[in-house]
């Protein structure tokens, strides 16, 4: 059982993390008991990813995947419900779902694929150059006085 933390005091004292803490006050209410269909994540390498879930008996047209900012939308619904036929069981799942994926900054959903009742969906994440770490030059304060003073001498004797 979780207990809710009341998190206001981390929101007045930080800046830019509300997305986090929306995400942490929201993780107990979403998907409570409902694990259909089942998912694997997998992490490919430093900067690339796959989800794969299990959707046997959809077809490609029946699922649909759509990447909003920061999160990842995989819905199925069946066509037609309705299976023709004498059952004595039926244990394979159609019925609909929604599963939702928080995804990180910058990482963007490359493609999807069906294949043997699995959809794989790859994920990579491109950092812009302008966020990725760059070294910074640190020039020599007595080299940058000097030359600083040398210009000045060079003004006054002009």
């Amino acid at each position: 059982m979780r207990s809710q933390f009341d998190l206001t005091p981390f929101r007045r004292s930080t800046v830019g993390f509300d997305r986090l803490f929306d995400f942490l006050e929201t993780a107990g209410r979403g998907e409570q008991g409902d694990n259909y269909p089942p998912f694997d994540i997998e992490k490919l390498g430093d900067d690339s990813y796959r989800i794969t879930l299990a959707v046997a008996g959809f077809k490609a047209g029946e699922i649909d995947v759509t990447a909003r900012q920061n999160l990842l939308i995989v819905t199925g619904r069946k066509g037609d419900m309705r299976k023709e036929g004498n059952f004595l069981h039926m244990g394979i799942a159609t019925r609909a779902f929604e599963r939702r994926f928080e995804l990180a900054d910058f990482v963007r959903v490359e493609r999807a694929d069906l294949a043997d009742g699995l959809l794989s969906i790859e994920l990579v994440r491109e950092i812009p150059e302008a966020m990725k770490p760059r070294k910074i030059a640190i020039n020599g304060g007595e080299n940058t006085l000097i030359e600083a003073d040398d210009r000045a001498r060079q003004t006054e004797d002009a």
